[in-house]
């Protein structure tokens, strides 16, 4: 009887071969997919960082009238500015919930203008490599007034 139990007990050589082909194929089959995604997903991300941008900057032009100057920066919606234009009713705690500002999902500043060349106020993120323009996946500017 213990021979029997000791026998059920565990894998096989052939059972862990079989499901290490099964991951092998699936790695294969499925890798390329998920890694190709990673693009569209950091765009989408990059879109959704700058709709959040841009209420934040509403909220603020709600409460002082103006929205932060260039040189203010987004840095004014986490920390009340002390040059330019000073707010008159900045929210205690700023205006973005992460007490931070987020850089785009590659890592690099959001650019911010104001007054903007498309509105009162441009936000973009030039992609990857962090610079205007560009071809293949180096092309994925990001643009406040190009949002869809």
């Amino acid at each position: 009887m213990r021979n029997a139990l000791r026998s059920n007990a565990g894998f096989t050589l052939i059972e862990i071969m079989v499901v290490i082909v099964i991951l092998g194929m699936l790695a294969v089959l499925v890798g390329p997919k998920i890694i190709g995604q990673t693009d569209d997903a950091k765009i989408a991300d990059a879109k959704v960082q700058i709709k959040n941008l841009e209420t934040a900057l509403k909220l603020y032009k709600l409460d002082n009238g103006v929205y932060p100057s260039t040189e203010q920066g987004l840095q004014a919606l986490v920390e009340k500015p002390g040059t330019g234009v000073l707010p008159k009713k900045y929210r205690d705690g700023g205006y973005l919930e992460s007490k931070n500002v987020p850089k785009d999902p590659w890592g690099n500043d959001y650019i911010y203008l104001s007054p903007g060349e498309h509105g009162d106020f441009d936000l973009s993120s030039h992609g990857p490599d962090g610079v205007r323009g560009g071809e293949g996946k180096n092309a994925a500017d990001i643009e406040s007034w190009n949002l869809q």
